[in-house]
Formats: structure tokens, sequence, C-alpha cells
């Protein structure tokens, strides 16, 4: 798995500085956590597939990073089909004890929209950011402590890691006469053997980091100066500006559904 960016960067808002970006972001996705209609989400999203191209990603390359949003997607709409405390709407299918009513659709893909809308964002911002200038973006403009901005982009190098060391563990695993297959034991005991390896590495980074200074209090200087410019702005008041009109529009329709109330 990589975390490299997968944009052109001469893309207009792949441009932009990081902290914009991210701040966008958030400020554009975290008010469909108010709602739970499928219209709010489904404006959003087709929002954000408007604009993917002023990004310079590709949506065949959105779509292989945003596949695992699919076993999230699936999770909801079992659980939601199974298990949902109002049955409302009209009855579609029933299943013994499991009834399938418009209701229950309805509140299911108002979810699972949500979880795309909310994640979709922060997808494209890590896919046209490289993470030592978000990094030297948020000690810079956002005032973020280096000491956090430092660790946390030393723990997103590392995950790549993960799955090189996963396979290491499973082939040192196989050369011991232990095949994992589908037995959920041996399973559970690789991932407890690679949560021990990422714990000791994680400590001795962390070690070798302050050894090095990383946690002095020392004036630091930055090798990439990151600038926040009336465009990234503009940038911020736009993704504020979309996520009020979707929400107006969805109040203006009569479908807003507040989460609380």
């Amino acid at each position: 798995m990589t975390f490299a960016p997968i944009a052109d960067p001469a893309a207009p808002l792949a441009r932009r500085n990081p902290v914009a970006k991210l701040g966008a972001a958030l400020l554009f996705s975290l008010p469909l956590i108010a709602t739970v209609d499928p219209l709010t989400p489904a404006l959003a999203l087709l929002v954000e597939l408007a604009v993917l191209p002023f990004f310079g990603v590709r949506y065949r390359a959105l779509a292989r990073r945003a596949a695992p949003l699919l076993l999230a997607a699936g999770g909801v709409l079992v659980t939601l089909t199974l298990f949902a405390a109002e049955r409302s709407g009209t009855l579609l299918v029933s299943l013994g004890p499991f009834d399938i009513t418009t209701g229950v659709l309805t509140s299911a893909a108002g979810l699972i929209l949500r979880i795309f809308a909310v994640a979709l964002p922060g997808i494209v911002v890590f896919a046209t950011t490289d993470p030592t200038d978000l990094a030297d973006a948020l000690v810079q403009n956002a005032k973020a402590p280096a000491r956090f901005a430092i660790g946390a982009l030393a723990a997103f190098r590392l995950l790549p890691l993960l799955g090189q060391e996963w396979r290491s563990l499973t082939l040192a695993r196989r050369a011991r006469g232990v095949e994992a297959g589908h037995n959920p034991v041996v399973f559970a005991s690789t991932a407890f053997a690679l949560l021990v390896a990422a714990l000791r590495r994680g400590g001795r980074l962390a070690v070798a980091m302050d050894a090095r200074g990383f946690d002095s209090t020392a004036p630091r200087t930055h090798a990439r100066r990151q600038h926040f410019t009336a465009a990234d702005t503009a940038l911020l008041t736009c993704a504020v500006t979309a996520a009020t009109a979707i929400l107006t529009l969805s109040l203006a329709l009569g479908v807003f559904r507040p989460v609380v109330g």
C-alpha cells in the first residue's frame, strides 16, 4: 500500500497550502454530520466529484483509494437491514423476522452516502499533498507543536511498512510449517506480532528523534517555507459557502433530518 500523492501537482487546487486544503475538507464535510437525509450527502458528493479535476486527481485513481469505503458501506447496509429499530414506510421484502421497508433503505442510503461524502475530501487532501509539506504547514501556518507534527509525519511514513512486515511474518511462519489459511487463531497471532513489532519500531524512532533534538524548545528553522495566500483563504471561503448552500437547499426542500431532535 502506498500513500504517495497521486495528483497532478500543477493543478490549480493541488497547489494550495496543505493547511488550507485540510481546513476546507473539514469545513465542507463536518456540517454533513448534522443530518441523516440522503439528499444532503448526495449533493455534497456531486460537488466533490465536480471539483475533483481541479485537484488534478483522476476518477479511477480516486476509486482505488476509496475502495475500502465499500466495506464500511456494506456493513452499514447489512446492519440496518437486520437490526434497524424503526421499519417505517412501505414493506418491500420480508425475510422471516426481518422486514425490509422503504424507510430502512432510505436510512441506509443516507448513512452510506454520508460515509463517502465525509471521507472523500480527506482522501483528496492526502492524494494531493506531500506529507512533509503538510507537516511543515501545520507547524508554520496552523502553529501546531513541532513534536506533534513531525511525530505524525514519521508515523505516516511508517504506515506502508506494516504491509511489508505482515508479509515477512507470514513468510516466516510458513517457513516454519505454520500456514495461516483461514485459521482465526493464527491470524490473531500474526496480528499481535505485527502490533508488537510496530510498537518496538515506534519506540526506537521516538528515542532517535529525541536524541536528534526534535523535542528541543530552541527556535526551529524550516527548509520548506509554506505561504498562506489569498487564494488559500478563498478556498476556505468557498468550502464554507458550498456547505451552507447544500444545507440551505435541504432545509428549503423539507428533507433535512437532524441527527438530534
